[in-house]
């Protein structure tokens, strides 16, 4: 049998983005959007029957995000929503955007990284006036439109573990039996209800079982899967992981009524050695994630099968289920629209629908005697031995000959952070940007003329420039102290600097959900890099030559490039990482040349990367942090370093954090309780820090009142003379009527907490 843990939802051309932000901008009906996502789904599921996947997964469509789909399905939503009186679909927004208008004000709920991918899922809270309930029908409607169309799929739902451990949690003891029994008896009713309706499988997906869990997490997830499976009936229930390897419960794992298990064989290489060690019971099936759903290279069939000929020793081959790693949500949809891709390189690749064929053939040649001398078998090996001669060689010599010098920046913090108080003399509580504005339809509209050659480079040059000094000019009327130059020329913060270095390959239509109807088309890194020339020095300088204010030179960090992109699996990540570091510093040190005196160099992927298991975190931390440092290191103790993170968990690594030795660290904060300036202030980190004080991805307007209340607690908590004052976030994917009036309130907010709550007016 084939399976796979999940389909991209967003359609070959991102339709959905297309219909879900129609609707919201009240273009289009919610009868349409139902009905053209219902094709949507359709289709989706008639693409997977043709390439022979025998389980096909329902369920794993959204108009936002699964996550809050099942929030939204158990009833864990805060009454404030409910008492809105809107309808479930437009009840759901709100709880992805915000609500707004005369009687209400609501945030949206926080957003947080899916494990180490780049795909943000929506934080539910629970408390204790959460009532959990079967509130809606999705899954089992999926299923029957499926099912209409003579498709029998296998619904996908969030296990109980992973939701009740990445949700908030406030008032409640997610491991007392009062309170998990409540949400048992909804799990319940939900697998009764799949099998009434003639489902055969249901896949309960529980990544947080490849954690470091803790002796209670294990005991809540057995007391609620032995008494979940009683209660099964004919159903066949797939217990899913993906991500890494379940080495903390596996022996319990395999003792358990599950009819399969599914492992994961990319990310959790440790998982066949649990086989070895342990064995597999005979009579369960074995979902085997053998092809990569977060990778874009073809799949090596001959170490697949390696892995899928050790399981039949332990296993009957009848009971091994060929998969997919994880859901195919973190890869580009087809190959078949990236026409202008040379041959050369894209016959190494391998997207979502490519990964179907992949999968299918890999299932005719498991079952097939000799396999080793099938032309398929044969090909395969072959690319991957043609691949290996695809690098360049001559940067690997710069990047071996680094020494502990390079990565070093003096002189100390305390000396520079003196030095930089002279020479900007900026007030308390500087307000600034993250980087980008509003990317309005004109920019998008000349930036496509521009890449289809109807404009020439000069027209497009007077554009760029009369868009960087209308927001020069908007952000000194709002009374900004520092000021971005908008990064009108960039399509996005890694694919515009993979655009301008060597060694990477841009895609057509590759595009990737990262958040709602958000995507990114992650560049693919295909051999050494190289940086070609300048790439953003021409547009910063010249912002900074229309305003005596500093202007900040904005730049995407060597580990977030690496991260945000597709990468090579026989290629070491570390080196790649130093590669780019090398050409972020030339453009570091070009920029400071040039004039440029505030240098932001963006991580928000530092950690996205980080592995699941604590064991393995400072084998990656040591290589990621020395990468940021090298692009650094060199610049003159007047140049004041930036960086900015979000949408992750950074409490527990700050100590590390702290040795990028940044003079000023932006974060995320703004939907969150401000938990993270507590342990900052108990870590060693000693750079200023501005936590962000408002959503960047909702539409609210943020009064003034409510970012004074939040500037004053950070205040409390962190001191006026270390705090900066921003947004969350870039503003690129907002509205300009939406962020101008919202930046006019944070700095108004930041007057009035410096004139009437600060006594002193003394300089920082």
């Amino acid at each position: 049998m084939i399976s796979i843990v999940g389909f991209p939802r967003i359609g070959q051309n991102r339709e959905l983005k297309k219909w879900v932000e129609g609707y919201l901008d009240k273009k289009l009906l919610k009868d349409e959007l139902i009905k053209n996502s219902r094709v949507l789904k359709e289709t989706h599921c008639k693409i997977q029957k043709k390439y022979g996947i025998d389980l096909i997964p329902s369920n794993d469509f959204s108009f936002y995000d699964t996550f809050l789909d099942h929030a939204m399905l158990i009833n864990a939503i805060p009454d404030e929503y409910k008492n809105l009186g809107k309808d479930e679909l437009d009840t759901y927004f709100a709880l992805a955007k915000g609500y707004q208008d005369e009687k209400y004000d609501l945030k949206a709920l926080p957003m947080k990284k899916w494990f180490f991918t780049n795909y943000h899922y929506i934080v539910p809270e629970i408390t204790d006036r959460t009532s959990f309930k079967l509130s809606t029908t999705k899954p089992f409607n999926e299923f029957s439109e499926a099912l209409s169309i003579g498709i029998k799929t296998k619904p996908v739902i969030i296990g109980p573990l992973t939701f009740l451990m990445l949700s908030k949690k406030s008032g409640v003891d997610i491991y007392d039996k009062n309170f998990w029994e409540k949400l048992l008896t909804v799990y319940i009713e939900i697998i009764e209800t799949f099998e009434s309706i003639g489902v055969e499988f249901v896949q309960i997906d529980e990544p947080i079982l490849v954690t470091d869990l803790q002796k209670n997490d294990i005991e809540l997830f057995l007391s609620f899967y032995r008494n979940l499976l009683c209660h099964k009936g004919y159903l066949k229930i797939v217990l899913q992981t993906y991500f890494g390897d379940v080495r903390d419960i596996y022996e319990k794992l395999i003792s358990l009524d599950f009819d399969a298990i599914g492992l994961d064989f990319v990310d959790g290489k440790y998982n066949l050695g649990l086989i070895k060690k342990f064995g597999y019971p005979k009579d369960k099936f074995i979902i085997a994630g053998v092809v990569n759903g977060r990778n874009v290279f073809k799949n090596n069939y001959k170490e697949s099968l390696e892995i899928l000929d050790t399981l039949s020793t332990f296993v009957e081959k009848k009971n091994i289920v060929i998969s997919t790693s994880c859901s195919l949500l973190f890869v580009p949809y087809s190959l078949k629209f990236e026409t202008q891709l040379d041959d050369s390189q894209k016959k190494y690749l391998a997207f979502a629908e490519e990964k179907l064929m992949e999968l299918s053939e890999l299932n005719t040649l498991f079952y097939q005697h000799e396999y080793t001398k099938n032309s398929l078998y044969i090909q395969n090996i072959h690319f991957f031995e043609e691949l290996s001669t695809k690098k360049f060689s001559d940067i690997n010599t710069v990047v071996n000959n680094l020494t502990d010098d390079d990565f070093e920046r003096k002189p100390s913090f305390e000396e520079r952070i003196k030095v930089q108080k002279e020479v900007f003399d900026l007030p308390n509580l500087p307000t600034t940007t993250i980087g980008s504005f509003p990317q309005t339809k004109d920019v998008r509209q000349v930036r496509s003329k521009f890449k289809n050659k109807e404009i020439t480079f000069e027209e497009y040059d007077t554009f760029l420039k009369a868009k960087i000094e209308r927001v020069i000019k908007l952000q000194e009327e709002i009374g900004l102290d520092v000021l971005v130059h908008g990064e009108y020329e960039r399509n996005d913060m890694v694919e515009f600097f993979g655009e301008n270095l060597e060694g990477f390959i841009i895609t057509k239509n590759g595009w990737v959900q990262s958040y709602g109807t958000r995507c990114v088309k992650p560049p693919i890194i295909f051999s050494d890099i190289k940086r070609k020339r300048p790439i953003t020095v021409e547009y910063i300088k010249y912002a900074q030559s229309l305003t005596k204010k500093p202007v900040k030179g904005i730049l995407t960090g060597p580990v977030t490039i690496l991260n945000w992109s597709f990468v090579r699996e026989d290629i070491s990540v570390k080196n790649v990482a130093l590669q780019l570091a090398l050409a972020m510093r030339e453009e570091v040190l070009d920029l400071e040349k040039a004039g440029i005196k505030i240098i932001q160099i963006d991580e928000p992927a530092l950690i996205e990367k980080l592995p699941l298991k604590r064991c393995y975190h400072q084998e990656y931390l040591s290589w990621a942090i020395r990468a940021f440092k090298l692009t650094c290191s060199k610049v003159k103790p007047q140049t004041q370093i930036h960086t900015h993170m979000c949408y992750s968990n950074f409490d527990d690594i700050l100590d590390e954090i702290a040795k990028m030795d940044v003079d000023v660290i932006t974060f995320e904060a703004a939907k969150s309780d401000f938990t993270l300036l507590d342990s900052i202030k108990k870590s060693a980190l000693k750079a200023e820090v501005g936590p962000g004080v408002f959503d960047v991805h909702s539409p609210r307007i943020v009064s003034k009142e409510e970012m004074e209340r939040l500037i004053l607690i950070m205040i409390e908590k962190i001191g006026v003379g270390r705090l900066w004052i921003n947004p969350d976030c870039g503003l690129k994917t907002r509205k300009e009527d939406e962020v101008i009036p919202t930046l006019q309130n944070m700095v108004l907010a930041t007057w009035e907490v410096r004139n009437k709550k600060l006594k002193n007016n003394i300089k920082r």
